[in-house]
């Protein structure tokens, strides 16, 4: 699955159910290396998700990792913690936002990806 495919499918779901967003706004940067590079964008408000290539506003978090280990978080295959701790996974900003974030990745996983967690 590419990062695009990744983004669209948790824009999708929320779509489905905004119900653990509700009423929360919030920007965050991702900036990926690896196989698809690249900077982007996920915004979060009035209970939707978007996303974008590039940076438009100001983010109140950015992660920087790779493309595939953005993937793996997503699903709940990688331990943020663990990746934070080995340094696969970089955090600047809010770190409450970052929490915040690792909760709705949680709240959006299909219940087999929560079992493999």
């Amino acid at each position: 699955m590419s990062v695009h495919e990744t983004l669209e499918e948790l824009a999708q779901k929320v779509k489905a159910n905004p119900q653990p967003i509700r009423s929360f706004a919030a920007v965050y940067h991702l900036v990926l290396s690896g196989r698809e590079e690249g900077t982007y964008e996920i915004k979060f408000a009035n209970d939707e998700a978007t996303y974008r290539l590039g940076m438009t506003e100001q983010a109140g978090c950015t992660l920087e990792l790779s493309a595939d280990h953005f993937i793996k978080l997503v699903r709940g295959t990688l331990n943020p913690v663990a990746a934070l701790v080995t340094g696969k996974l970089k955090i600047k900003g809010d770190m409450g936002l970052s929490l915040k974030l690792q909760t709705l990745l949680y709240a959006y996983q299909s219940p087999l990806e929560k079992e493999g967690s």
